[in-house]
């Protein structure tokens, strides 16, 4: 679909960018911000345009709301844009700085150099460098004693509240390097991205700063060329849903111009006309996923899939589920993965609510590559018994598994809302018992490092009388009691583990990679 740059046509004002003036529809031109309709909201809110197409004689604006999530991003006519107001026009990229070049080796007169024959490096101002200032080092060091007594050490399960009697947090240091090796510089950035990465975690936990932080975090994927990437599909129609997409996803260009794309909820075969879909309805004769079912009871049921052997139809769920992951960017190798699907049961057949998938054999122990419930089945239960069945896989494997990082905002929500209800039912069960964290993760299948991020995000996790203990606060409890009256009300979904007829599955190297 041809997108065109309007703000290079005749008539542009003589601005300069970063800006404010009052603008036309022949003006407006990517990058500019200004106050757009939001439906949702019913009122007018700042945006920024991202892309700019002519459809029919018409052009359409895509836009993202300042402070909203990337998902929120949507297609607008002029008619929804407010012109009354003053725009914002962008601002001009900074030059880049030019690399510096390299210094000649000085001599030992010119540079002073310590005992170790070291060059002295001059502290930056604000920089304190005195005997009171930790170094990284000591950092690293105090920080990995106090990591391995926490493994080490038994925790035992109280009801009461203790004193939080902790160790303080880390202050930032912000030094310069004394060495100046590449090898050495990369392996101290290597350390830091580790001791930084999802592995640490906050000491304190708020699910609704959390929530308000994943809101307006925008994309979870790890290639900024996938964040620029424009939503390029309007609508899909699965079975009877009527969905929008939320990100973009690479189907054939052909489909952007559609006002519908045409999924059928058997094959996952796609299609751009109603009477081409139609006529392809008469001829499928699929009515579940192509795979063994492995668990049935009275609601859903899984079904396994080699992505290898059913390669169209595993391509397909890719493709559609790329529509609402943003940080899934592989969707064509999937030889590699089995995946495991979510169905309900009518007289028409099995139709599709969630799955997840997960690699043959995952050298990092993950039980999860990619999960998802479609939108039009989300917040019914059904994420948490996705999440519960890859756990019940693990067990029958003996394994302890996690999910693959990073997951998406309502991935990470899902799974800490999992863990939490985990943890916290098996210490009410062993309440009055000593339980280790090894005892845990053994019990729930979830690795020590989960079991130990779910802790501190709960702020269960504390130091009393010289050593960590798991405590089970008044807050935690009077949550779970609330939990318990509103399920008795909706109901839960639970799952019955006798009823998986599932072994784990044996594979040769040829099976695991990609083969023809």
């Amino acid at each position: 679909m041809p997108t065109r740059d309007t703000s290079t046509e005749a008539g542009t004002p003589d601005v300069q960018t970063g800006e404010k003036s009052i603008a036309t529809i022949a003006t407006l031109r990517v990058g500019v911000k200004l106050y757009v309709y939001h439906e949702n909201s019913k009122e007018h809110r700042l945006a920024e345009i991202l892309s700019i197409q002519t459809r029919k004689g018409t052009p359409h604006y895509y836009v993202h709301y300042e402070e909203f999530n990337k998902r929120l991003d949507e297609w607008v006519p002029p008619t929804r844009l407010d012109l009354t107001k003053e725009v914002e026009w962008p601002r001009p990229d900074r030059p880049a700085k030019k690399p510096e070049k390299v210094a000649k080796a000085s001599t030992p007169r010119e540079t002073p150099t310590s005992a170790t024959g070291r060059a002295q490096k001059r502290p930056r101002r604000g920089d304190s460098l005195g005997p009171g200032t930790p170094t990284l080092a000591q950092k690293s060091s105090n920080k990995k004693s106090r990591t391995s007594a926490l493994a080490d050490d038994d925790l035992v399960v109280q009801s009461e509240t203790v004193g939080d009697v902790g160790t303080p947090e880390d202050e930032e240091v912000d030094e310069e390097p004394a060495e100046t090796d590449p090898k050495a510089a990369a392996a101290a950035r290597a350390a830091s991205a580790k001791q930084n990465g999802t592995s640490g975690t906050p000491e304190t936990f708020s699910k609704e700063h959390e929530i308000e932080k994943l809101r307006t975090s925008g994309s979870m994927t790890q290639s900024a060329h996938e964040i620029s990437r424009v939503r390029n599909l309007s609508k899909l129609q699965i079975g009877k849903y009527e969905v929008e997409p939320w990100y973009f996803s690479p189907y054939p260009v052909e489909y952007t111009e559609e006002e519908i794309v045409f999924i059928c909820e058997f094959c996952l075969s796609y299609f751009g006309e109603e009477k081409r879909f139609q006529r392809h309805r008469t001829k499928c004769t699929l009515l579940h996923p192509p795979g063994n079912e492995i668990y049935r009871d009275s609601t859903v049921s899984f079904f396994e899939i080699d992505g290898r052997r059913q390669r169209t139809w595993c391509r397909n769920l890719c493709l559609l589920s790329k529509c609402f992951l943003d940080h899934k960017t592989l969707y064509y190798d999937v030889d590699p993965f089995l995946f495991y699907i979510m169905t309900t049961r009518d007289e028409y057949g099995c139709h599709m609510i969630g799955y997840f998938s997960k690699e043959k054999e995952s050298a990092e122990g993950y039980n999860v590559a990619c999960i998802l419930t479609l939108p039009q089945f989300q917040r019914h239960g059904y994420g948490k018994l996705l999440i519960a069945f890859s756990y019940e896989l693990s067990k029958r494997e003996g394994k302890l598994g996690s999910p693959e990082k990073p997951l998406s905002d309502l991935g990470l929500l899902g799974y800490r809302a999992y863990w939490q209800d985990t943890i916290v039912d098996l210490l009410l069960n062993n309440k009055g018992l000593e339980t280790t964290i090894d005892e845990l993760a053994s019990m729930s299948a979830m690795t020590t490092q989960d079991v130990i991020h779910t802790l501190q995000n709960l702020n269960m996790l504390r130091y009393f009388k010289g050593q960590h203990v798991i405590c089970l606060t008044d807050a935690i409890l009077n949550q779970k009691q609330k939990q318990i009256e509103k399920q008795k009300i909706k109901g839960k979904r639970t799952l019955d583990p006798e009823l998986i007829q599932w072994k784990p599955p044996v594979f040769t190297a040829a099976n695991r990679t990609w083969n023809w």
